[in-house]
């Protein structure tokens, strides 16, 4: 993949074939938004735009197909890349991905055919592995637990590819700066204790927020894997520290214990105080 970072990164003509083909791709077409984000971030939005009116294309293809993810992984990446290179700032970028999710929500409810073509293939896999006293859905319920996964899906696949073309952009022309940045992510304290009391007033069932739960968790879960690297960083701790937390949090309760622990951070500063009481110990 960073191959193809990096020759799309040669010159406009390169970049566009790159796009184009791999948008032709099922599969390959998911790194597109990527390959487009890494043009916004090093060329700005005016040479991005050139270049998406091609990789737009095929995309388009698939969507009119019946699949709209491509499409909306990459409005939603070159979203973000937008506001990250504006303002520099992880905070702002994964508070603007909250709106990326609420997008793709309702570019969801305006397909209603793929939104019940979705729901019947749920059912139909629940169906199959389904146990004798295993209790019924209600249809509007699953409904709407399906827009709302669709649009968190979208939100975390989008801050994700963002990461990606980041990373690439740091391996191409500032080697070991996305490192630094990401490990310095961490939200204010307003920030953080905001979403915090959103997601809880979700979690209690205030209705207007109840299906974006998971909106206001992310960016916490975010700051809260920044969090870690950068601790085992400055520890210089083995990376198979990293490879045991991300096993762990394949664990559901223990993902919203790191956005507590991000919660904290946001006041406590963990990674400044490591650094004031001496840095990695022996």
């Amino acid at each position: 993949m960073l191959g193809l970072a990096r020759y799309a990164m040669n010159g406009r003509r390169q970049a566009t074939i790159t796009v184009f083909v791999c948008g032709l791709i099922p599969l390959l077409n998911m790194i597109v938004p990527a390959l487009l984000g890494l043009v916004l971030l090093r060329h700005g939005p005016r040479e991005a735009l050139l270049v998406t009116a091609w990789a737009a294309l095929p995309l388009f293809g698939w969507a009119m197909m019946g699949d709209i993810t491509p499409l909306l992984l990459l409005i939603g990446v070159l979203a973000l890349a937008v506001v990250l290179r504006q303002t520099t700032s992880w905070q702002f970028t994964l508070l603007a991905a909250i709106l990326v999710g609420v997008g793709a929500e309702m570019a969801l409810r305006l397909r209603p055919d793929f939104l019940v073509l979705l729901q019947q293939q749920v059912e139909a896999f629940m169906a199959a592995g389904a146990v004798p006293d295993q209790p019924v859905i209600d249809a509007d319920v699953m409904r709407s637990a399906l827009i709302s996964l669709f649009g968190v899906m979208h939100m975390f696949m989008s801050i994700c590819l963002l990461m990606l073309a980041r990373w690439w952009q740091a391996v191409l022309y500032n080697p070991g700066g996305f490192q630094q940045e990401f490990h310095q992510i961490r939200l204010q304290p307003s920030v953080a204790m905001t979403l915090m009391v959103l997601f809880l007033a979700a979690s209690v069932g205030v209705t207007v927020l109840t299906g974006w739960i998971l909106y206001f968790m992310l960016p916490l879960f975010f700051a809260g894997l920044a969090l870690v690297h950068g601790l085992v960083g400055l520890k210089k701790l083995s990376r198979l520290w990293l490879v045991a937390f991300y096993m762990l949090m394949l664990n559901p309760p223990l993902a919203q214990l790191l956005s507590v622990a991000a919660l904290i951070d946001s006041w406590y500063d963990f990674r400044s105080r490591v650094k004031t009481s001496g840095g990695p110990t022996s």
